[in-house]
Parts: C-alpha cells; structure tokens; sequence
C-alpha cells in the first residue's frame, strides 16, 4: 500500500517512533516484557495516520493484503491444522485463517488495534511481552509470522525463535517474512536514514537468519520468491551467494540492486 502522506506527517511518525524505539533498545531484559505493548499503544495513539489505522478502515486494502498472504500460506495449512500467528497485529489473516484450520492463536503485544470486533470460536488472542509464545507445547502445526522479527531487540529474537519453535508439534513449519537489511531501511526511517532507527530494531539477511533457525532445532530451512500469485522456492545456495555479493559491493549500488523490482 502506497504511503500518501506528506513529509511533514512521515517526519511526525517517525520522530515519535524514533523515540519510542529508542526506549525500547535501552531498556533492560526486565523492561522490555511490559514495554513492549506499552510503547505500541502509545504508538497507535500518537500517530492517528499510521498505517495500520489506514488500513483497517480500508476494507479493499485489507481483502487484498488477506488473499496475498492466505495464497501463498495455504500450500502448508490442512483442515486438521493448529495454525499461529505471532504479531498478528488487526489479526486480519488470523481471522481469515479460521475458515481453513481447526484452531487459530493470534499472539501480539498490543490489543490496541484489535478491538471492536467479536471473533469465532475457533480463535483466540494471546497477549505476550515480545518474546513469549504462551500456547500449549507442540500443539502447533504451522506458525506464520509477518513484518514481526525486525521489531524484536536483537537480545529477544533468539529466545522468541526458540519459543516458537517448542510451540510447534514435530514435522511443524514456521512461516517467517522479514524485509532484508540489504535492501532497506524498511521501518519509517527509510526516508530519514540509512540505516533503520524506528521499529524495526534490527534488519536481517538471510546469511544472518539460517544459523539462529538451525541453532534453536530446525531441520531445514528454505527460501520462497513472491511476486503478485507467482511462488517459487530457491535454492538457499544460490541467495546466500547473493548477499554475499551484494555486500561486498558499495552500499549505494548493492541497495539499487537489492530495490531492484526484479530482483
């Protein structure tokens, strides 16, 4: 979805942000497992054009972001399926994913932008502090997160993936979309900065992201192209050469090629 506000209100989030998150990457461990819903409330409070506010009053904005997202999640789901979503956020595909699987546990730190709606039976909200997964052991068949790991503390992100991960039943999947730090800023100071100071408190690479899957028990793990309804998995060796390359080129010119729409 295009952003159309002005650079004055861009600014204004991301001042308010910028602040927000510096808190968050000072805080101390203990801090952080309130701090978490608390600085997104606040978020959501002083920043009335965000997004996510735009969006849910949007209903074609958001049909269209749900069908992306079910197209490419239903090749994991089955009808028997425990599916949870970890940063749910509206909980718009959560609520989607209830016509598909049996049981749906949408996790976030904030209720902020959730309420006013009644949900079905088969799902539940699930409050966490950030890093906390509180559903039931090896109760999960698929985990799907989008947009959520660059907003962890690079401190949590590790005990997250392993909470995740002893979420999931044996043969489970996590479903994990998170812009690359090659190709960014992705949060509200890509206008402003070079690097991201907003919420997203650390970008990744897929180079750095492989070793903390396999290091908390993942067997494997594979890389997926999306473009519009075109899906096609890729050989992880080929994406790590690739960001190997792209780092060892000038920054300016590695970030146009990684922005590259065809790329």
């Amino acid at each position: 979805m295009a952003d159309t506000r002005t650079l004055e209100q861009l600014r204004q989030h991301y001042e308010i942000e910028k602040e927000l998150a510096n808190r968050l990457r000072n805080a101390t461990k203990e801090e952080r497992r309130t701090l978490f819903g608390e600085v997104y409330d606040e978020m959501f409070r002083r920043v009335p054009l965000h997004p996510q506010h735009v969006q849910k009053q949007s209903p074609e904005i958001k049909a269209a972001s749900v069908a992306r997202q079910y197209q490419f999640l239903k090749r994991f789901i089955k009808p028997s399926d425990t599916y949870l979503e970890v940063g749910a956020g509206d909980c718009a595909v959560a609520l989607e994913m209830t016509k598909h699987v049996k049981q749906v546990y949408a996790v976030d730190v904030s209720d902020e932008v959730t309420k006013g709606f009644t949900p079905p039976s088969n799902f539940k909200l699930i409050l966490s502090d950030g890093t906390s997964i509180p559903v039931p052991p090896n109760s999960v068949q698929v985990a799907y997160s989008n947009q959520l790991m660059e907003h962890l503390h690079p401190d949590d992100a590790l005990e997250q993936l392993q909470n995740i991960y002893h979420a999931l039943s044996p043969g489970g999947r996590y479903v994990c979309i998170t812009p690359s730090r090659l190709s960014g800023p992705h949060d509200v100071s890509e206008a402003f900065d070079s690097v991201a100071t907003g919420f997203h408190l650390k970008e990744y690479t897929v180079t750095e992201l492989k070793p903390l899957f396999k290091k908390v028990g993942f067997a494997k793990c594979s890389f997926y192209v999306m473009a519009k309804n075109f899906v096609v998995r890729m050989p992880m060796f080929a994406i790590l050469a690739f960001e190997a390359l792209l780092n060892a080129l000038p920054r300016s010119l590695s970030v146009r090629i990684a922005r590259n729409p065809v790329l």
